[in-house]
């Protein structure tokens, strides 16, 4: 018991680290953009020849990943397919239709090892090249403490077409070297989970980084640094996941914590006051 109190005192003592995750096949089994592809063709924003090609397109994506030259041009797509879209009439159908089409496609994988990182004390960041307004409630969805996603220009309430942030690449580095900075993180302690080789800057800025379902480029870059290659295969919805394994609250967890510690101190206490009152009594 005392040894446990004073690793919990040890740790509060350390700096604070964080677990960043790409989101497309790594956390989630598809294109996160590319899924709400039906969705949106039923709420009117597209017609039935994009959502054929934006089908066409994740069944591309689901085969052989995208590297630069494909990224690009998805992203050219998704920026001239979104242009005088209603943000919030695409963030209402997202809301109702991501239980139905996200979820099933969480890596069960995905999800255990976002609960141990919790659990070990460490910030869940999601660092996506899809949009914020699908991958914030993604976020929230899976219990990731912060988001960093692209962001389209918004004028009047709909997308321009025009591309505000663009996380991707180095970018993606760039963002997680900022918020270790503004968050105290170490990233020597952190770690990184991609399957794609353009986010080998990020997996670079960490002190443990991991290529999940790697592509043959982020693979073969594994294989030459000695990173550790994961294999995630086993979606699931969240509910149907083993109850023992289910995260509680960050508040709920804190909490915990802090019983643990007060339970701790208690039996500290009274070890040490039947010590005085066996004395005492010799």
């Amino acid at each position: 018991m005392v040894g446990a109190y004073a690793q919990l005192v040890e740790n509060h003592s350390l700096p604070r680290t964080a677990a960043f995750f790409d989101l497309d096949k790594t956390v989630i089994a598809k294109s996160s953009t590319l899924t709400f592809g039906k969705s949106f063709y039923q709420g009117g924003l597209i017609n039935r020849r994009a959502a054929l090609r934006t089908a066409y397109t994740q069944f591309v994506f689901l085969a052989g990943g995208a590297d630069h030259d494909q990224m690009e041009r998805m992203r050219a797509y998704l920026s001239a397919m979104c242009r005088g879209w209603n943000v919030q009439q695409v963030r209402e159908i997202i809301a109702e239709t991501i239980h139905e089409l996200i979820d099933p496609i969480i890596y069960d994988e995905a999800a255990s090892l976002i609960e141990e990182h919790h659990l070990a004390g460490r910030d869940v960041v999601i660092v996506s090249t899809s949009g914020a307004e699908v991958v914030e409630p993604i976020g929230e969805l899976i219990g990731a403490d912060r988001v960093v996603a692209t962001r389209m220009v918004v004028e009047d309430g709909c997308f321009t077409g025009e591309i505000e942030y663009y996380a991707y690449g180095p970018t993606k580095a760039e963002a997680v070297r900022e918020l270790a900075e503004s968050e105290g993180y170490d990233l020597s302690r952190c770690y990184a989970y991609s399957d794609s080789a353009t986010d080998i800057p990020m997996l670079e800025a960490v002190g443990h980084p991991h290529a999940v379902n790697p592509d043959r480029a982020l693979r073969r870059e594994a294989v030459a640094r000695d990173w550790p290659i994961l294999t995630f295969q086993r979606p699931v919805r969240l509910k149907q996941r083993v109850p023992s394994l289910a995260m509680p609250q960050r508040p709920a967890l804190a909490a915990a914590v802090a019983v643990g510690a007060a339970a701790a101190t208690a039996g500290l206490v009274w070890y040490a006051s039947r010590r005085r009152a066996r004395l005492h009594a010799v």
